[in-house]
């Protein structure tokens, strides 16, 4: 049996043996890795990597996902999707609380859209839509100081100004001031993402969840993307950790986007491999998938190209590219090569030079907060992006 058609077979038994509905089919044709140009053999490695991470207790189990050329070629499930207080199998259907790669896939793709329908610009001063913001030494950081992280602002304000409330939170962002002049260190922070979730709410005049839904997951049709998850997906959501006596499935573990009501620019979004597969691949597509528009060429090209930022590293408008961040990065990836990690345990990278996206969910919080996944994400996307065989002469 092909190595493609083995893991197909083995997906659906995962859910099978879940007991569960399986969500819905593949948002992209699978395909042989040889047909896009892989070498399976090398591929082969992932298996004995991901299990060598189970036996080390760095993560419960784990969903990957690689796709090439508008095709699927890999969608396996590892290990567990639960281990306290009792056992679930992972399956590749489980839905993940994404923590940080909400940054780029809701709220940085959402102001790109903003700056698409001309709503505000990248050079804007954040003030300008937020004037509360506009004190404290910050009237001058703009909108793309906020998506490079170079706005000089803390990387998390204590929690306890999140205690009293959504706006008493805003209000204590708003009597920050920054921690370094502008432009002049790299920070990467939360604090940058909480206020452009704040300036998408502000400017389009929704919630940041209704934005995301109605302009880019709903069109899109990833059906299980979003903030908030229903009660109807929980027993699919992979659990994080224990707060105030229960478990946390469905219910975001980054403490501040929980206080701020579970929707918020830095985090909250929960999707599955599947939906983030059609999202990659609207980006390699140039923003649009199947007759669903979401962003313009130029716009994809403008939020995934190269900035420099102090210290000598490269972002993209709300992405990774290279930084101290990167340790999730493949090494054979071109310089092309855009994404970002969460700090729950997932990770993408999107490469537009070799036409592939890699995507690595896991809970690796689950259940003592103690895993690390970030080498492991690395060394696979690695053995993927060496796996492909020179295009051949013409």
């Amino acid at each position: 049996m092909r190595a493609w058609s083995y893991r197909v077979v083995m997906a659906i038994a995962c859910v099978a043996a879940s007991g569960l509905p399986a969500a819905a089919s593949d948002p992209l044709p699978m395909s042989d890795p040889a047909d896009v140009g892989f070498d399976a053999t090398q591929l082969a490695e992932i298996d004995s990597l991901v299990e060598a991470g189970l036996d080390e207790k760095k993560l419960p189990g784990c969903v990957i996902c690689f796709g090439r050329q508008g095709n699927i070629v890999w969608k396996q499930a590892y290990g567990s999707r639960q281990v306290e207080p009792t056992v679930e199998v992972m399956t590749v259907d489980t839905i993940f609380d994404l923590a940080s790669l909400t940054k780029p896939i809701a709220t940085a793709t959402a102001i790109m859209m903003l700056v698409e329908q001309g709503k505000l610009k990248l050079d804007d001063p954040v003030a300008k839509h937020l004037p509360g913001f506009g004190v404290n030494g910050k009237e001058a950081i703009t909108i793309q100081d906020l998506l490079t992280h170079q706005s000089g602002l803390i990387a998390d304000n204590p929690i306890g100004d999140y205690r009293s409330g959504i706006e008493t939170a805003f209000q204590r962002i708003d009597e920050l001031k920054p921690l370094q002049p502008l432009r002049t260190k790299f920070i990467y922070s939360d604090v940058n993402f909480i206020t452009l979730g704040r300036c998408v709410e502000q400017v389009s005049g929704q919630s940041l969840q209704e934005f995301t839904r109605q302009h880019m997951f709903a069109p899109l049709q990833m059906t299980e993307t979003g903030y908030l998850p229903t009660a109807e997906l929980r027993p699919r959501i992979a659990p994080t950790q224990e707060r105030d006596g229960h478990w946390m499935r469905g219910e975001v573990h980054d403490p501040r986007a929980h206080l701020l009501g579970g929707v918020a620019g830095h985090a909250g979004l929960f999707s599955t491999v599947d939906d983030l597969a059609v999202y990659a691949q609207m980006l390699l597509d140039d923003g649009t998938f199947r007759g669903a528009t979401v962003l313009k060429p130029e716009t994809v090209k403008l939020m995934t190209a190269a900035y420099r930022v102090p210290g000598g590293g490269i972002r993209g408008l709300g992405w990774d590219k290279r930084t101290g961040f990167s340790i999730n990065r493949g090494d054979a990836f071109t310089d092309a090569a855009f994404g970002h990690g969460g700090f729950t345990g997932t990770v993408i990278w999107i490469d537009p030079e070799l036409d592939l996206f890699f995507i690595f969910l896991s809970n690796r919080v689950h259940p003592t907060g103690k895993g690390l996944v970030n080498p492991l994400a690395g060394k696979i996307a690695t053995v993927i992006s060496q796996s492909l065989r020179p295009a051949p002469q013409p």
